[in-house]
């Protein structure tokens, strides 16, 4: 009952702030520049509870300590058609962190597009890194549910689906999914993509041991084989393939 008790004085104490921090950006119709996480800390600090204080103190890190990427205003413009989060280089401890702002953004986005009529495509490849931590797993199943809702169309990529179908939330929103396209796939992922999407034996074939470009496509209740063999000796071809031999 006291750590309930805690953690609804910390939400408090957030939400307090956050207005706080957000007010003067907020009378200037959002424009010119936003605050950043070292602002919302200075107004923390301000705070007379002790609570506050070890906020600050938790956050210290990610503002003024070395993890402090996401403290600053950003340099991505993030009004471009075309926008490409990489996430590679941001470490284990930052990496939580890191995609939960991604996911804001790409969610606020959508929203503005929305308004304005637009369809908003997410891309987005080795998706299993997003069920590796809690929040952002919670973050990303949400979007999923919401994005066709909000005029947008997400399209999730990884190699080992094995991993996917393991996270509860993850596999719901993979056998909730519209359109499944499986390329060539080990034993383990075979079986139980299987099971998951009820595939018939005589399906299977398809994803085994399959050629470049071949496999199946789920849509909805209906599992069609397909093999795409494009032309090689095409400047589409240079421009689809993902082996840098075949355009150096």
């Amino acid at each position: 009952m006291g750590n309930d008790t805690e953690i609804s004085g910390h939400k408090t104490l957030i939400d307090r702030c956050v207005k706080e921090v957000y007010a003067d950006y907020k009378d200037r119709n959002y424009q010119g520049v936003a605050p950043t996480l070292e602002d919302f800390r200075q107004v923390l600090l301000k705070q007379d509870e002790r609570q506050a204080k070890d906020i600050a103190l938790s956050i210290e890190l990610f503002t003024k300590g070395s993890l402090n990427t996401f403290a600053k205003p950003t340099n991505v413009q993030v009004n471009n058609r075309l926008i490409c989060y990489d996430i590679i280089d941001l470490g284990e401890q930052l990496m939580p962190v890191g995609m939960l702002v991604i996911l804001d953004n790409i969610i606020n986005r959508i929203s503005k597009n929305r308004k304005a009529g637009k369809t908003t495509y997410i891309f987005i490849d080795e998706i299993y890194l997003l069920f590796q931590h809690q929040y952002t797993s919670l973050f990303m199943s949400k979007l999923w549910k919401r994005i066709r809702k909000y005029g947008g169309c997400a399209t999730g990529i990884t190699q080992n689906i094995e991993e996917i179908i393991e996270n509860k939330k993850a596999k719901l929103m993979l056998s909730n999914s519209e359109l499944i396209i499986m390329l060539n796939q080990s034993t383990s992922d075979r079986d139980k993509l299987a099971e998951l999407l009820h595939i018939p034996d005589t399906e299977l074939n398809f994803i085994t041991n399959s050629g470049i470009g071949a496999g199946l496509i789920k849509v909805r209740n209906s599992i069609v084989p397909f093999e795409n063999k494009f032309p090689k000796n095409t400047e589409l071809y240079k421009l689809m393939t993902t082996k840098p031999k075949e355009v150096l």
